[in-house]
C-alpha cells in the first residue's frame, strides 16, 4: 500500500510540475486586432454615426455604394452649408488604430470652394485634419487611410467628415463609404 501511494504521490508531482509550466504563465492580454465598428459601411443608416441633418445614407444605382448598398453623401445642392458625420471609437492600450475609407468626387466645380476635411481626434493628442479633399478628387472611389499610434494608456478617437459647399461655384458631392476601423 505505501508503495502505491508513493507512485500515486509522485505521479502527482510530476503533472503537477509539468502541468504548471504551461499554466503557471500569465494569460496573454487580448491582440490588438480586427475591426471594431459595429456599422463601417453605413448599411445600418448612421446607427453608431453623429451626423447632421442633411447627411443622406442611401443606395443608387445610378451612383452605387462602394461595397453593399449605402453610403454617406455630403454637399450636392450648390448653397453656402456644412455637413458633419462623426463616431468615436475606443482604441485599447499598447494598440494602433488604423482608419481607411473611401471617398467619391462628383462635381461641377472648377475652382476649390467646396470641400472635405477628415479628421482625427485621439486622446491627448490635439485634433488634426488629414485629409483635405476637393472637387478634383475623381468621380471612381478612392482609399485613404490614417493612424492614430500607440500608446500606454486606453483611448477614445473620434474620426470626423466636414463638407463644406459654397454657393454659385458649381455642385459638389463628396461620398464616403466603408470607413473601417482597424486594431493593430
Amino acid at each position: 500500500m505505501k508503495a502505491l501511494v508513493t507512485v500515486v504521490s509522485a505521479a502527482a508531482l510530476l503533472l503537477l510540475a509539468t502541468g504548471s509550466a504551461s499554466h503557471g504563465r500569465p494569460a496573454a492580454d487580448a491582440p490588438c486586432a480586427g475591426q471594431i465598428h459595429t456599422n463601417p459601411g453605413f448599411e445600418r443608416g448612421t446607427t453608431d454615426w453623429t451626423a447632421g441633418p442633411r447627411i443622406v445614407v442611401l443606395g443608387d444605382a445610378a451612383r452605387p455604394a462602394h461595397t453593399g448598398r449605402a453610403y454617406a453623401t455630403f454637399a450636392g445642392l450648390d448653397v453656402t452649408r456644412s455637413d458633419l458625420l462623426r463616431t468615436t471609437v475606443t482604441v485599447p492600450a499598447d494598440c494602433d488604430l488604423t482608419v481607411r475609407f473611401w471617398v467619391r468626387t462628383t462635381t461641377t466645380e472648377t475652382t476649390r470652394g467646396d470641400y472635405l476635411n477628415v479628421g482625427l481626434a485621439v486622446t491627448g493628442i490635439p485634433p488634426k485634419t488629414r485629409f483635405s479633399l476637393a472637387f478634383d478628387g475623381g468621380a471612381q472611389w478612392r482609399q485613404y487611410s490614417m493612424s492614430s499610434g500607440t500608446a500606454t494608456t486606453e483611448r477614445t478617437a473620434t474620426v470626423s467628415f466636414l463638407a463644406s459647399e459654397a454657393a454659385g461655384n458649381g455642385v459638389t458631392s463628396f461620398d464616403v463609404d466603408d470607413v473601417t476601423f482597424t486594431l493593430g
